[in-house]
């Protein structure tokens, strides 16, 4: 396990800066929606879900109540459930030890420590998180303290980072010849509903490609 934890934590720098971009632009955006730097910091801590906390901070800065930014995060965090199942079996102990193991899960480290088979490597899995985990909580520390100095974050075209993010994922999962349907079928569901539903439907309704492995 340790020499693919190394594995892991190298394969896992690439997403970690681009996280680390990401994490300081959330941290500025939190402190510009009226949370202290120390909320803003926790909140990095205890969800570490990029996608859920900037859905979460649309609503409240938008004047929504914290109830449905929680159902927005929980709706975008949706597809943890699906990756968390198919995980479980290659994870050892009892359950509550596995629901422990399962916090490492984000969306790189999941399909990295995929082996294609339909088992995982658990020390790839947590070797990969590890650093996308460190510099999330760190950029967002930088975002929400030193907001002033970095300015207007939009100038950095952060939007296109997300995208590009999954993609890269998708990317990867297209190298792999068992899971190409899905990938592939996940995606086009993702682009279709894209236009026409809220925020987090088109990954949920996305993972519904994953029940092509039920033919076998």
């Amino acid at each position: 396990m340790r020499d693919s934890f190394r594995t892991g934590v190298r394969l896992g720098m690439p997403y970690a800066a681009v996280g680390f971009v990401l994490s300081m632009s959330f941290g500025v955006l939190a402190r510009e929606a009226g949370f202290s730097a120390l909320q803003a910091i926790v909140m990095s801590a205890i969800v570490f879900a990029g996608s859920a906390q900037f859905a979460a901070l649309a609503v409240l800065a938008s004047g929504g109540s914290a109830a449905a930014a929680i159902a927005a995060g929980t709706m975008m965090n949706g597809r943890f459930l699906a990756m968390g199942m198919a995980l479980a079996p290659s994870l050892p102990g009892g359950p509550g030890r596995r629901a422990a193991q399962g916090q490492a899960v984000v969306d790189a480290s999941w399909a990295l420590a995929n082996r294609g088979d339909g088992s995982f490597d658990r020390g790839l899995l947590f070797g990969t998180t590890a650093p996308q985990y460190v510099t999330w909580f760190v950029g967002t520390l930088i975002g929400a303290y030193a907001g002033d100095l970095l300015g207007d974050t939009g100038r950095f075209g952060l939007d296109a980072i997300f995208p590009t993010f999954f993609l890269g994922i998708l990317i990867d999962e297209l190298r792999r010849p068992r899971s190409r349907l899905v990938a592939i079928c996940g995606a086009a569901i993702a682009l279709v509903l894209v236009p026409f539903t809220p925020a987090g439907v088109p990954i949920l309704a996305a993972a519904a490609a994953a029940l092509l492995g039920l033919r076998r």
